[in-house]
């Protein structure tokens, strides 16, 4: 029982991550139809300024990570994005594409390639006692900021003026737009809150391995994107739970596999996610306007 309790917990932390990156990742492909691969670079960016910033304090470090992040997320929709608004999902790809190989290389001359230690949040390696069983604090607090951020997302999009634009905009970009929602506020609005995702998901990751290196969000997003298939492309709650759907199944996928078989878990996650597209080719919670055009 212990040992099952630790890896449903580890399990839940690493959908939780998985989770708030395919969320950032369907926000913008609501309003925009772009699958943004440089949302691996915004986890990047914010994992070097807590490098930059932990030494003078942990406050620092995260209000630097959010705030590089963010300040990121509006530069690419300002400079890469927006002139290409209106464009055929192919050629945003690419510019997505283009995007997240610029920021890489950039960042590679900068600071160079070798993956860089960072002693970040180390009180959180310790274990807390929770009805008997030992736990990682982490993992614990990981889920509470997960959970946290899905919480206030969802009270964003359903409770506020600028979230009401956004899920019309993800509905119907042309008819919200007739209607007199102001597009360049809500798509920079999308950006910036996939930014402080972000930064959550850098801030949890760097906790939790203690590197920062270019292309340290990466496979994330390329997982996150994943999920964010199962759930439905332009649904938002879809999104956020095909992400904790992917991020739940490797982890007891590593724990239930045979030794042999665990190097190869993400070969049977892939697997799944066929699986599940074939039975339901738009994903398990579609948008509205997906299914209108199917």
């Amino acid at each position: 029982m212990r040992e099952a309790a630790q890896v449903l917990v580890d399990a839940v932390s690493v959908g939780g991550l998985y989770a708030l990156t395919a969320l950032g990742i369907g926000m913008i492909f609501g309003v925009m139809r772009l699958v943004n691969f440089a949302h691996a670079d915004l986890i990047t960016f914010a994992g070097y300024a807590i490098l930059l910033f932990f030494a003078q304090s942990t406050a620092l470090a995260v209000v630097g990570a959010a705030l590089a992040a963010i300040v990121l997320a509006l530069i690419t929709e300002r400079a890469a994005f927006r002139p290409l608004r209106g464009a055929n999902p192919e050629t945003l790809l690419v510019s997505s594409f283009a995007v997240s190989f610029f920021l890489e290389k950039t960042l590679i001359m900068v600071v160079g390639a070798r993956p860089k230690g960072v002693d970040f949040l180390p009180g959180l390696a310790r274990q807390v006692d929770v009805a008997g069983v030992r736990l990682q604090l982490l993992h614990l607090v990981t889920i509470a900021i997960s959970l946290a951020l899905l919480a206030g997302t969802t009270w964003l999009l359903r409770a506020t003026r600028l979230g009401l634009e956004m899920r019309a905009a993800a509905e119907n970009f042309q008819m919200a737009e007739a209607l007199g929602v102001r597009a360049n506020r809500v798509i920079a609005a999308a950006f910036a809150i996939s930014g402080l995702l972000a930064a959550a998901v850098a801030c949890m990751i760097v906790a939790q391995t203690g590197l920062v290196q270019p292309r340290m969000g990466l496979q994330l997003v390329v997982i996150a994107f994943v999920g964010t298939v199962i759930g439905g492309l332009g649904s938002l709650p879809g999104a956020a739970i095909g992400g904790f759907f992917v991020g739940v199944g490797s982890i007891l996928l590593q724990a239930l596999l045979p030794e042999a078989l665990r190097p190869f878990r993400e070969a049977f996650v892939f697997v799944a996610v066929a699986l599940v597209l074939i039975v339901r080719p738009l994903g398990l919670f579609p948008s509205r306007s997906l299914r209108q055009r199917v």
